[in-house]
């Protein structure tokens, strides 16, 4: 390109800003689309206030309903009851999501509402009245705002939202209504109701506490029914609003394509980071650079995009992935999240506008450095001639190596071993033992002097030369200081296998417990500390970072990555359900997807050993 042409091009880019953008909207405009949709979800806010106080404070509330009736009419969505008020919160929520389809929702009930007060106020009954001036102006600033913000609700749903919502809509209205009606008939004190009448009140009361149902003169209910049945069909309308527009739940699975080209990746930079095996876990997804010498991979849970680790692939490719995982987000109204990043990915999500906080240090044992003399590890050499005097054995071997009947009974074992009913880990666990296509993976097995298997511990490949800590299971009844002498056995003989360096467990709040113990350390960190060691008395935080301290490793810190402070609990409920520790039911078909993919592992087993004869495979050794 000539440099005048070169010169030229900055200039043109420089100045775009500043005027009228070629194919895009002037400027003013592009600046007011995005107030304009904050300014929908701050007037549903408001709808939502009012409704609540409405419905709490008798005066008003009565006040509403007279505007109601006759010859007055409200602004959109106030009605003076607790289904208005839910619908306005939840469709505040969904809006400030950008939800297209709250945008939908919203533009055809206020849109011919609009129309009807326009028509309306060429009437002479209802002109004289000011307030209903007000409220045709509040309605149309409304629609204004929907119109103009229109752009912004680019997040799409489910497809399959409708579906759901009809059959959560009908047996909602059949249960809360069928409760409803027998409170009412229940409780009703004027005789000769018939069941029309009766259900007629329900739906009507299900609408509005006010008068609106008092027309049915064959039925008068108690107050307390009235609010009963109006909240029960509340709720009922809630979960109708979130199945028309949750979240879609994403690709559960990891396609064989994807996961071939992640092998690859791997096997060129494995090394850089020691979840980067986990990425491989097939209940993810993976979205790619523009490249595709990057991805991330992540799985959705309960609207939470959730990757862990860092980008898999050449980091001068990671911000391709990560726009790309972004982007996605964005169109599914997804809030995003990453668990366990270093410090170097760390760094680059932020340019992303994403912020940092410390969740922990990860253990890392230089296999050189190690050593069991001196003073300091003397406890730790004690522990380990114990359990070696006791007769307890370790048998090192890669997953490959170990012939299918002892792999069984070895399975068998983990599974008994385990504590609680189903396998844990999303960020730092594998979740697949004894799959043939790990068979890079390390098995270390304990016996006992019997020769009984007591103990196992599995790594999996961290680079050519590293290994990174999957699966930790033990025999309740076993010798104290089991897994201890096993983590150090692999150490002293880690340079038989080609194993430089080993990444242990991850160690919650380190800075914490070691600073706060500290002289001089300050009443905030001290309190947190307290805190922290509270509740380890149920959760192993402490423990885990006593447990690793001992082999006196290098911690590397890791980092949860969030868009906004306010998603920080959403991001923890949707981490705690990912690594096992809140489960909620799931649709057996689903189910299915994440655990029947038999046929798909054997074909990337293939591929995985025609690629090993060419030394492609990540693995150490």
């Amino acid at each position: 390109m000539p440099a005048q042409q070169q010169a030229v091009i900055p200039q043109q880019r420089a100045r775009r800003p500043q005027g009228a953008t070629a194919g895009g909207p002037p400027p003013f405009l592009a600046r007011l689309r995005p107030r304009a949709a904050a300014a929908t979800v701050w007037y549903l806010r408001l709808q939502a206030l009012l409704n609540i106080v409405a419905v709490l404070s008798l005066p008003f509330r009565e006040e509403v309903h007279e505007h109601n009736v006759g010859e007055y009419f409200t602004p959109y969505l106030a009605t003076a009851g607790l289904v208005s008020a839910a619908l306005a919160l939840f469709l505040a929520m969904v809006m400030r999501r950008r939800k297209r389809a709250a945008w939908i929702f919203n533009m055809l009930l206020a849109g011919p509402l609009l129309a009807l007060y326009v028509l309306a106020l060429t009437q002479d009954a209802y002109r004289r009245h000011a307030f209903n001036w007000i409220s045709a102006l509040l309605t149309g600033l409304f629609v204004a705002a929907l119109l103009l913000g229109r752009k912004e609700f680019r997040a799409v749903g489910d497809r399959s939202n409708p579906r759901l919502a009809l059959i959560v809509g009908a047996c909602g209205i059949l249960v809360s209504g069928g409760i409803g009606t027998l409170l009412v008939s229940a409780t009703n004190q004027v005789p000769g109701a018939t069941l029309t009448d009766k259900v007629a009140y329900t739906l009507l009361r299900g609408v509005s506490v006010g008068p609106l149902a008092d027309r049915i003169d064959a039925v008068h209910a108690p107050r307390w029914v009235d609010i009963t049945v109006n909240v029960l069909i509340a709720a009922s309308f809630l979960l109708v609003l979130y199945a028309c527009f949750r979240a879609p739940r994403g690709r559960e699975l990891l396609g064989e394509q994807d996961e071939q080209r992640l092998r690859a990746l791997l096997a060129r930079h494995g090394e850089r980071d020691s979840l980067g095996y986990f990425a491989l876990r097939r209940d993810k997804a993976a979205i790619w650079s523009p490249s595709g010498k990057a991805a991330i991979t992540y799985r959705v849970v309960g609207g939470v995009t959730l990757a862990s680790g860092d980008p898999i692939g050449d980091p001068e490719a990671w911000p391709g992935a990560i726009e790309e995982w972004l982007e996605e987000a964005r169109r599914h109204a997804w809030t995003p999240a990453v668990m366990g990043a270093s410090e170097e990915a760390g760094t680059i999500y932020a340019r992303h506008g994403l912020d940092a906080l410390e969740l922990g240090d990860e253990a890392i044992v230089d296999v050189a450095d190690f050593s069991l003399e001196g003073r300091a590890m003397r406890v730790v050499r004690q522990a380990h001639n114990r359990v070696r005097r006791a007769g307890y054995t370790v048998h090192i071997r890669r997953h490959g190596d170990i012939p299918e009947a002892d792999m069984a009974a070895l399975i068998e074992k983990a599974d008994r071993w385990r504590d609680g009913g189903s396998e844990r880990g999303f960020s730092m666990a594998l979740g697949r033992l004894g799959d043939p296509a790990d068979d890079s993976c390390v098995m270390l097995e304990c016996r006992d002097g019997e020769g009984e298997p007591r103990a196992l511990l599995s790594f999996v490949p961290w680079g050519e030369h590293g290994l990174s800590l999957d699966l930790m299971r033990r025999d309740r009844d076993c010798e104290n200081g089991l897994m201890e002498f096993m983590v150090i056995e692999l150490l002293l003989r880690a340079r038989e296998l080609g194993v430089e360096r080993v990444s242990l467990n991850f160690a919650m709040f380190r800075a914490v417990f070691e600073r706060g113990s500290r002289l001089g350390a300050g009443p905030v960190l001290r309190l947190w500390r307290s805190v922290l060691t509270f509740f380890s008395r149920w959760w192993q935080i402490e423990s885990l970072y006593r447990a690793n301290a001992k082999y006196r490793p290098v911690w590397e810190p890791r980092f949860l990555l969030f868009e906004k402070s306010a998603d920080i609990p959403r991001i923890g409920i949707a981490s705690a359900r990912a690594e096992g520790f809140l489960t909620v039911p799931s649709l057996p078909s689903l189910f299915g997807r994440r655990h029947g993919a038999a046929a798909r592992t054997e074909r990337v087993v293939e591929h995985v050993r025609s690629e090993s004869s060419g030394g492609k495979v990540p693995g150490p050794g």
